[in-house]
């Protein structure tokens, strides 16, 4: 609102078409070349269930990535998002029973912490600029928001406070920890920004001119960072692989 000018929405617009369909062929080039090398050489993984976790990881890695031209294409060309949630699937694998009740549980929570998110989206009036369609204290955004923050933040910390804190629990994840801890790493910076932003909105914090344009910035460069999760994933699991 005047007298604030902020240039965020054409910066988004100008930078986030191109970035969106880099990263989109370099997550469909990273998983191709994944799922090749778990075709044609299933003897080199080092169990079954390894291989079924790496094809769910992949999977999910390529349901991402097959939305980001969309949204490219929405944000190059002003189209409106849609605000109904989507829809998922799920391979099953050779996984006993146990395995496969923790495989389902996990693609539903990943649908359920979806839908907060696709109804609380929308488009800045007049731009091409991704941003909430209600207000900062709605439900379905509190609820966002409070998803977003245990995932992105309480459970890291949770994870890496019980590693530190078990010993045996820490050897056993010394082998892939590197791999475990990739998506987490991303995304941490974009749950720190939301945290950030709920405070700005809802005037916990003295929001100025300045402070809502550098905080668009921050909040846009770490959603980027956490985009870069599905080209990064398949190809670090790739090369551990053949490390």
């Amino acid at each position: 609102a005047a007298p604030c000018h902020n240039h965020f929405c054409p910066l988004f617009q100008r930078v986030a078409p191109p970035f969106l369909a880099a990263t989109c062929a370099a997550a469909a080039l990273a998983t191709g070349a994944l799922l090749v090398a778990l075709a044609k050489r299933p003897q080199a993984w080092r169990w079954t269930q390894s291989r079924a976790l790496l094809a769910q990881l992949a999977l999910g890695t390529a349901l991402f990535a097959a939305l980001l031209p969309a949204l490219a294409a929405g944000i190059a060309w002003g189209w409106h998002l849609g605000t109904g949630p989507g829809s998922c699937g799920t391979a099953w694998a050779r996984w006993d029973p146990r395995s496969r009740r923790l495989a389902v549980a996990l693609w539903a929570v990943a649908l359920l912490l979806a839908t907060p998110a696709a109804l609380v989206s929308g488009v800045a009036e007049g731009t091409a600029c991704v941003r909430r369609s209600v207000g900062i204290l709605a439900p379905a955004y509190l609820l966002h928001l409070t998803l977003s923050l245990c995932l992105l933040l309480l459970l890291p910390a949770g994870l890496l406070l019980a590693a530190l804190a078990v010993p045996r629990l820490r050897a056993s994840w010394a082998a892939g920890a590197g791999l475990t801890w990739l998506f987490p790493g991303l995304w941490v910076p974009y749950g720190a920004g939301l945290a950030g932003e709920f405070l700005l909105q809802a005037r916990l914090l003295e929001p100025t001119c300045g402070s809502f344009e550098h905080f668009d910035l921050a909040l846009g460069f770490s959603e980027g960072l956490g985009v870069l999760h599905c080209g990064l994933g398949p190809l670090v699991l790739l090369l551990a692989w053949r490390c």
